[in-house]
């Protein structure tokens, strides 16, 4: 991998050069060695599967090749997850089969047009997410009935016979089907599905080399091999000439029944491709070293993506397009690194159709009725299933997957939203709330969602509580409309202002923030330093008044609620001293937490603040000795282990260095930034490399400065007396660290020990900070 050098071309300071990723002249266009690999492994496992739901469709097999094709190259260049490949999936087998039975092959492509036609739609007004809101529930309930009826219908195939139209006539026809076997289909199919099932499982060295080539196509390629060899009289692939492939044809049939095909032919599309990108984006998430240059899905885009290939899909006589689960995986194990994979894969799926007609008419279909049913099976998720039982929404799944089964697609999820909606709406409804007196202390325990429906029997529990008596008011819930925490605040008030006192409680007693609380009565208690308001400071701030009391009133909540948490831990520091780990240098900016953002607590960091987070060379302080002092009694006295210097997005100093021309007066600010010009002249130096961030290159030249500065800052450190002699010592580390304030994420730099192959600074993403919800 060579080094990736970036300039920016806005800065008067910076000289110009490539934009990050560039190709170099002559090479536009080139192509990884890790995307050709992965292409190739993927188009091995498409092939048979595209042949194979054409079959479960009874589709003509050319459109599975169809979708395959336009499914790689269209929506792989065109959709928002670039690792995601598109082509026939399994869960549209059951739609698509019940579309051509009821209004013929040519009516079916045009409702996969219509379809193409709706997601386009849909990805304009942006509404992608949404679909994210259908619970999981409901959707795997649909992958399960689904998966259940392409299973009993490929069965019938296996044994020899043909499938019926629904899944219980296709459980009537079983018994008859088992007395009437064809020995020789029945052969090949328990040879597919013995492959099928064994070749992951070779042990060993020779397991690993295996597992190189898909399970799917070594199964029908040895079934293939003993259909031709032992000369057995089975059904075989039949791919017409290209010029008898039919094309999509103008609708025929009732109005409303298209319109239901389409929607159901755009929601089954949609909400599997639109999943399907969020998996693998957790997917990549998960080796950031190997996609570390990989975005996240753009799911407007991948929906728009998903219709033009639904469009052209259907114009050329293809079944519909989906993010398909199965190659994506592959293609990310694969160690595809663009979109360019999934591209490469379609284009081989297209020089299979035109080239390899002859090879592929030899597979026997039992082969890929075998591989279809496993698919089919493999849907059943039962991981999926116990975590489903774990949140107490098995009977959403059950009613889903018994109306796919039953019904139809479009049918069972209608089943399964209504009673993912009733149940939802009957949690939120039942609530038990006890009353309790333990050792003179009045209980009052809320299980449940706390809304204006359960007020009236929340009123009459506390008034169970006598007056001046103390109580604990313990909820056990995740949600309080404002119509139960008026209640609660008012009775609240009225308890106290008779004597009595009130704690209020999350579960297990953990206490949490008073909803009494004059200054921050609407926050929680962590929620002060998000600069938040509530009531009438909000009130007095957009009047113009100053909310004199918010200092007063903070440390008012510091005494009452976290003080006597702290107050052990803070006595034995009072008698020992401090013991600091580390000395951490970073910006006054308020935004940069120390605390939040390293999880510290009292006496594990030795803070040091300034503008900009800067280390003046020593003797270039010109009289105020503050940093330098700070260095050497962490260093010397107290003994810290490492020194980290933290710079921040968008720092204010960083920016006033940029742009402040020179000259002019030199004000207190100026004086101080001097310090920082090296941090300038270091991002200008033509023989240098800009750091990066997990790979990515900076957003901007203050970004790129900011970074620069944490490198030059921990240079300067090196310089001071007591942190050199430390160093030779082996007893003192430096870190850089760098804090996105927009992302909340961290990064902590590292140094690469081969200019070849590696800038000379890195900044490596730490363990992503869980976004929260309040």
């Amino acid at each position: 991998m060579s080094a990736c050098v970036t300039r920016t071309t806005d800065s008067a300071h910076t000289p110009r050069a490539n934009k990050p990723h560039a190709p170099p002249p002559g090479k536009r266009f080139r192509i990884a060695g890790a995307d050709l690999s992965a292409s190739v492994a993927v188009f091995l496992i498409a092939l048979p599967l595209s042949l194979g739901i054409a079959l479960a469709t009874g589709a003509p097999l050319q459109a599975g090749l169809v979708a395959a094709a336009v499914g790689g190259i269209l929506a792989g260049a065109l959709g928002g997850s670039p690792l995601q490949v598109s082509g026939p999936a399994a869960g549209l087998t059951v739609v698509t089969a019940d579309l051509i039975n009821r209004y013929g092959w040519r009516t079916t492509c045009a409702i996969t047009v219509l379809a193409g036609i709706a997601q386009l739609v849909l990805g304009f007004l942006r509404v992608a997410r949404t679909a994210l809101a259908v619970s999981p529930a409901v959707v795997h309930g649909m992958l399960t009935g689904i998966g259940v009826t392409i299973a009993v219908a490929q069965l019938h195939i296996v044994l020899g016979g043909t499938p019926q139209s629904s899944v219980l006539d296709n459980l009537r026809a079983l018994p008859a089907q088992l007395a009437d076997l064809h020995p020789a289909a029945l052969t090949i199919s328990i040879l597919t599905l013995a492959i099928l099932l064994l070749w992951p499982r070779i042990p060993g060295r020779a397991g690993r080399i295996a597992r190189l080539m898909p399970a799917a196509l070594i199964s029908v390629a040895a079934a293939t091999a003993v259909t031709q060899l032992a000369g057995l009289r089975v059904d075989e692939v039949d791919l017409p000439s290209w010029r008898s492939h039919a094309l999509a044809g103008l609708p025929e049939g009732p109005a409303l029944g298209l319109v239901a095909a389409v929607l159901t032919i755009t929601l089954v599309c949609s909400v599997q491709s639109l999943l399907g990108a969020v998996a693998i984006d957790k997917l990549v998430a998960r080796q950031p070293d190997l996609h570390a240059g990989v975005r996240r899905s753009d799911l407007n885009r991948e929906l728009l993506g998903q219709g033009g290939a639904n469009i052209v899909s259907g114009v050329l006589g293809g079944l519909p397009v989906a993010g398909v689960a199965v190659r994506s995986v592959a293609n990310v194990r694969a160690g595809a690194v663009s979109r360019n994979s999934t591209i490469l894969h379609g284009v081989w799926v297209v020089v299979a159709a035109l080239l390899l007609v002859p090879v592929l008419e030899l597979i026997p279909l039992a082969a890929l009725a075998a591989l279809v049913m496993v698919v089919g099976i493999q849907m059943v998720s039962l991981n999926h299933i116990r975590t489903i039982t774990r949140h107490r929404e098995i009977l959403v799944y059950a009613v889903t997957t018994l109306g796919v089964v039953l019904l139809g697609v479009l049918e069972g999820v209608a089943l399964g939203v209504a009673v993912a909606v009733g149940v939802s709406l009957h949690r939120l409804a039942r609530t038990r709330i006890t009353h309790c007196e333990e050792d003179g202390v009045h209980h009052i325990r809320v299980r449940g969602q706390l809304t204006f429906l359960a007020v009236p029997r929340l009123s009459r529990a506390l008034h169970l509580v006598p007056q001046g008596a103390d109580a604990v008011v313990e909820l056990d819930g995740s949600f309080m409309d404002h119509a139960a925490y008026e209640s609660l605040q008012c009775w609240q008030d009225e308890h106290s202002s008779q004597g009595g006192t009130v704690e209020v409680t999350g579960r297990a007693g953990t206490r949490i923030a008073e909803p009494a609380s004059a200054s921050h009565s609407c926050c929680r208690p962590w929620t002060p330093w998000r600069n938040h308001h509530c009531d009438r400071p909000q009130e007095e701030e957009q009047m113009g008044r100053p909310s004199n009391h918010q200092l007063a009133s903070g440390i008012s909540a510091f005494q009452r609620n976290t003080a006597p948490h702290v107050r052990g831990e803070l006595a034995r520091l009072a008698r020992e001293g401090q013991q600091p780990a580390q000395l951490f240098l970073t910006c006054a900016d308020s935004r940069v937490v120390t605390s939040m953002i390293t999880s510290s607590g009292p006496g594990d960091l030795f803070v040091v603040r300034n503008v900009g987070n800067l280390v003046p060379l020593p003797g270039a302080e010109s009289g105020d000795d503050s940093v330098g002092a700070a260095i050497e009694y962490a260093v010397d006295v107290l003994k810290v282990r490492s020194i980290t210097v933290c710079g921040h997005s968008g720092c204010g100093a960083m920016q006033a260095l940029l742009n402040t021309p020179p000259g002019g007066a030199q004000t207190p600010l100026k004086r101080w930034l001097r310090h920082g010009l090296p941090s300038l002249e270091r991002m200008g130096a033509q023989d240098r490399a800009w750091a990066r961030l997990a790979g990515r290159a900076p957003a901007d030249a203050v970004e790129q400065l900011c970074l620069t500065n944490v490198v030059q800052q921990l240079e300067h450190l090196r310089a001071h007396e007591s942190v050199a002699r430390r160093l030779a010592e082996g007893d003192l580390e430096l870190h850089g660290m760098y804090f996105h304030v927009g992302e909340a994420q961290a990064y902590l730099l590292t140094e690469g020990t081969d200019a070849e192959q590696l800038p000379d600074e890195v900044f490596d993403q730490v363990a992503p900070t869980a976004r929260v919800k309040v």
